[in-house]
């Protein structure tokens, strides 16, 4: 199971700022990059698999993880200075990351996942070959990763004095020139329909959750979702079932892409979506209607059907059918029946349990910062209140993991 340390580690992307040397118009934190980069990388990759390039997005998903995890250690140290340390002090480069893997071998119980850190780290550092079939990911995935870049510094462009970014610009344009061959880049750089689609989403950047009550940190929606995807992902690998590789990446991306629809609605909060009995399912029929309207017709045909399967009906377990139609099924059912990647399994429930820590990380870290409310003491009692201790969920005692997380 995720322990308390762990989770907080990985909270703290949600406190580290980004271009801290600029003027800033809104808050640029890591969990948001990290966020932004992974909704990239889906788009570019979905190009790439449109033209029958083999995309690894288990590689891709944990890759995600592995990179917060090292811009969580190693904030105060600058990207282009790490980029000089490898060039330059190769020796102390390597001793620097093994320092990386050293702060974070107490807090990973999952021994294979600390591997595959582990190895990710040896293959960003060049001393490790990255695997054939990973590469084309690889590559998505540091396109995405100059892109999500190149757009936070077209935003900081408004308020800053074009000579203060001049520099930035220019090595930031000559980091993409390698990666220009991929189709999903292109659309984005030349501002066609995934351009608009992206812009769309950037939105949720925006958004602020818990908007009622003052909080620290602030979380956006967007970063949320990052953080859902990557604790639904460490609840998948942990539970005692052994899942499918495509259910786990299901589960990530259902995580990731869950809060979607508010990139349109924006986040109506939780006691006003549950003020009456009917409301929350005349919400969600309206969310429907919204996205099918202004979100839809920006998603390219070859990945709209199933970018959708992960918004609708997000909390529940569900199947493909061989009709193509989604399904409810049991936790059972997922296990025995579905556990195989033709099916396309998601786990609805786990990001469920996700999107609640969340919750319930957000208004405990407050409450012990000494920024309180009646909000906030209210939704942290609820969530614990919400799960009782014992009763499982697909597999995972909730009760028990929220009070160790609070505890």
């Amino acid at each position: 199971m995720i322990n308390k340390k762990l989770a907080l580690k990985i909270f703290e992307g949600f406190s580290i700022q980004r271009w801290t040397d600029l003027i800033r118009p809104f808050d640029l934190v890591e969990m948001d990059n990290a966020a932004e980069e992974m909704v990239l990388a889906y788009i570019i990759g979905k190009y790439e698999e449109n033209k029958g390039v083999y995309i690894d997005w288990n590689w891709i998903i944990h890759a995600s993880l592995f990179d917060l995890l090292k811009k969580i250690a190693l904030c105060d140290i600058k990207a282009p200075i790490q980029q000089m340390l490898k060039k330059e002090y190769t020796q102390e480069y390597l001793r620097l990351n093994e320092w990386v893997l050293n702060q974070y071998k107490p807090l990973i119980d999952d021994k294979d996942l600390f591997s595959q850190f582990t190895i990710y780290i040896g293959q960003k550092s060049d001393s490790l070959p990255i695997p054939e079939k990973a590469k084309p990911a690889a590559r998505v995935l540091a396109a995405a990763h100059k892109f999500a870049t190149m757009r936070e510094l077209q935003m900081l462009s408004v308020v800053n004095e074009p000579i203060r970014l001049e520099k930035i610009n220019t090595e930031l344009q000559a980091g993409l020139q390698p990666y220009l061959d991929l189709t999903g880049l292109q659309m984005l750089l030349t501002h066609q329909q995934s351009f608009d689609f992206i812009m769309k989403i950037e939105q949720l950047r925006f958004q602020t959750r818990w908007n009622q009550t003052p909080r620290i940190p602030k979380t956006s929606v967007l970063g949320h979702c990052f953080f859902v995807a990557v604790i639904t992902l460490l609840l998948s690998r942990d539970n005692k079932v052994k899942m499918s590789e495509r259910r786990i990446v299901n589960n990530f991306f259902c995580g990731l892409f869950h809060d979607l629809p508010e990139a349109v609605t924006r986040d109506i909060i939780s006691p006003v979506k549950q003020a009456t009995d009917e409301l929350p399912s005349i919400v969600k029929r309206i969310e429907d209607e919204i996205v099918n309207k202004e979100l839809v017709p920006l998603m390219e045909d070859f990945y709209s059907k199933e970018l959708m399967y992960f918004i609708s009906d997000e909390f529940a377990n569900r199947i493909i059918t061989n009709d193509f139609s989604s399904k409810e099924v049991s936790f059972e059912e997922l296990n025995n029946l579905y556990n195989d990647d033709k099916y396309f399994p998601i786990d609805g429930k786990i990001v469920r349990i996700a999107d609640h820590l969340s919750a319930l990380l957000e208004a405990d870290i407050s409450i012990k910062h000494g920024i309180t409310s009646s909000h906030l003491e209210l939704g942290r009692a609820g969530m614990l209140k919400a799960y009782k201790k014992g009763s499982l969920i697909n597999g995972i005692d909730v009760g028990k993991l929220f009070e160790e997380i609070v505890g």
